[in-house]
């Protein structure tokens, strides 16, 4: 990040959260294959969001997401009496990687790529943080193209890419392992792994790509916040703190599609009507059907940049 828009000083920052352990029932899905979206933990705080299975479930035309999100995702950031980034510019480090030419190669061309990065600032413009693109790179590598979440491909491929320091973004486009949708790094994970940061998109997930409905961008827009250091809106379901942010509703599992009414944690948290927060880009609901932070969001984005980020 290269400047700073606005500064609040703040006594400690309340950015809460750890020992949330994610539900381990099942979610049973029609037809041949069973969703099961806490089969495990992952080594390191990892957002494997949107592995798509075909299946008989929500989702349009059969494909819904599946989630692994390990108990220690989000960790408490230290007391600090430090002022509190509020906002800024954060330079993007685009990495396309591909298996040769053209876009069924996976070689996005820059114009995706801007477009790209204007739904990022469509998104997170309102709460005075903006991308700026300072670089894109296009490496071809067959064996980095299909990287897994976790593998010794992505850990080679980063090691090899990554530029800039904590406070710089790097976004990887590949056709990833496991129908996987993306994946990113949360900011209390890159003092002890700085090489590993980042997001990781499917490549045809940007806008105008192939992965209809989640080719409108917002597959990055959710990732990116992870990395500022979000939960998801149905963390926890409808019991305990869930996402740690006080102004979106309790949600008992993931929305798919556009749900609108859902309410699924009836009596529980409740924003301003209590229905379950389907326009939230931290949900799991069709890119259209995104376009939504809110407040507490913000302050939390802002509480974990300075404590893990900002200037580091």
């Amino acid at each position: 990040m290269k400047k700073c828009l606005a500064i609040v000083a703040v006594t400690t920052l309340a950015l809460a959260v750890a020992g949330v352990s994610p539900a381990t029932a099942a979610r049973g899905a029609a037809g041949s294959n069973a969703c099961q979206p806490w089969q495990g933990s992952l080594a390191g705080s990892f957002d494997a969001i949107g592995q798509l299975l075909k299946g008989g479930v929500a989702g349009k035309e059969g494909w819904f997401k599946h989630d692994l999100v390990p108990d220690d995702a989000m960790k408490e950031a230290p007391a600090a009496l430090a002022p509190a980034v509020a906002g800024g510019t954060i330079d993007v480090y685009f990495h396309v990687i591909n298996k040769g030419s053209g876009i069924a190669n996976g070689d996005v061309p820059d114009s995706q790529i801007a477009a790209q990065i204007n739904v990022l600032n469509n998104a997170y413009g309102p709460w005075g943080w903006s991308f700026r693109l300072a670089a894109t790179d296009r490496t071809t590598n067959a064996t980095w193209y299909t990287m897994g979440q976790g593998s010794s491909a992505e850990a080679q491929a980063k090691a090899a890419l990554r530029r800039g320091s904590a406070d710089d973004l790097n976004i990887y486009s590949a056709n990833l392992g496991g129908g996987l949708l993306g994946w990113a790094t949360f900011p209390s994970d890159y003092a002890s792994s700085p090489t590993l940061d980042g997001v990781v998109i499917l490549f045809s997930s940007v806008p105008g790509g192939t992965t209809a409905p989640y080719n409108e961008g917002d597959t990055a827009t959710h990732e990116v916040g992870h990395w500022m250091g979000l939960y998801h809106t149905f963390q926890g379901g409808c019991n305990g703190n869930g996402d740690f942010v006080d102004d979106t509703p309790a949600e008992r599992s993931p929305a798919y599609g556009c749900p609108v009414g859902r309410d699924s944690c009836k009596g529980r948290k409740g924003g301003a009507d209590g229905l379950d927060p389907i326009t939230n880009f931290m949900d799991y609901t069709d890119d259209p059907c995104m376009n939504t932070f809110t407040a507490g969001q913000d302050q939390r984005m802002d509480a974990q940049f300075t404590a893990y980020r900002f200037g580091k």
